[in-house]
């Protein structure tokens, strides 16, 4: 049986509190990054995707991911949008503590001087 990613955030969230949650979704994303580019494109992700258990996943399915989580249109994801996915991948975390996004977005705009 696969569980999927979305059952484990808001657990995560409980255990860890905002600081460590955000802790972990940077190195998730140091983990899936392209290091060269600084960001996560469909090659890093194919590459890496077993850190997430994502490694069945269709090609396709790869593209959509990064396509869903692009905010900005430039065909990968930086690290706030990365975050933002990852709570979008979890509406039981996105209906219980919208506090942790805001929290995540507010810490990225304090990181880019804000």
């Amino acid at each position: 049986m696969r569980t999927d990613f979305e059952d484990f955030l808001p657990v995560m969230a409980d255990k860890l509190g905002g600081e460590g949650l955000i802790e972990e979704l940077c190195n998730g994303f140091q983990l899936l990054m392209d290091k060269g580019k600084g960001v996560i494109t469909v090659e890093s992700l194919k590459r890496n995707s077993a850190v997430l258990g994502l490694q069945d996943m269709r090609d396709d399915e790869l593209v959509s991911m990064v396509k869903e989580g692009d905010l900005d249109g430039d065909g990968a994801l930086n690290q706030m949008e990365f975050c933002v996915l990852m709570f979008r991948m979890s509406p039981q975390l996105m209906d219980e503590s919208q506090y942790w996004l805001e929290e995540v977005l507010e810490e990225e705009l304090r990181n880019a001087g804000f």
